[in-house]
């Protein structure tokens, strides 16, 4: 992948997988895993579907549903912290990567949003 965010959010997808597997398998946990799971993965797929926008309208919209999948996947993250599904250094590591994959593509909607 030649594009940042597009590796950024793939290798986001990955971990999120991961995750959804290991709190399967051992903490039991499948409700909240699911959520994270759908919105976790979403992510990339908005990121990749923008890249073939049809406009640069097109191309905000893709991004902001990407953007919102970004805050609700955070917001189960946390509920699985605060719920001691996953600890603290788990969340950390995943959640940060969340916030720094927010920001860019915040950055990025901003900047294009300029352009119309």
């Amino acid at each position: 992948m030649d594009n940042d965010i597009e590796q950024k959010t793939f290798d986001f997808s990955v971990r999120v997988v991961n995750l959804y597997k290991y709190l399967c398998s051992s903490k039991q946990e499948y409700t909240m895993s699911k959520q994270l799971l759908k919105c976790g993965t979403s992510i990339g797929a908005n990121v990749a579907e923008s890249q073939n926008a049809q406009s640069n309208n097109d191309f905000v919209s893709k991004l902001s549903i990407a953007l919102k999948e970004t805050a609700e996947t955070k917001y189960w993250l946390k509920l699985l912290l605060e719920t001691e599904y996953i600890s603290k250094a788990e969340f950390d590591s995943i959640y940060n990567d969340c916030d720094e994959i927010y920001r860019i593509i915040s950055s990025i909607i901003i900047t294009s949003k300029d352009k119309l």
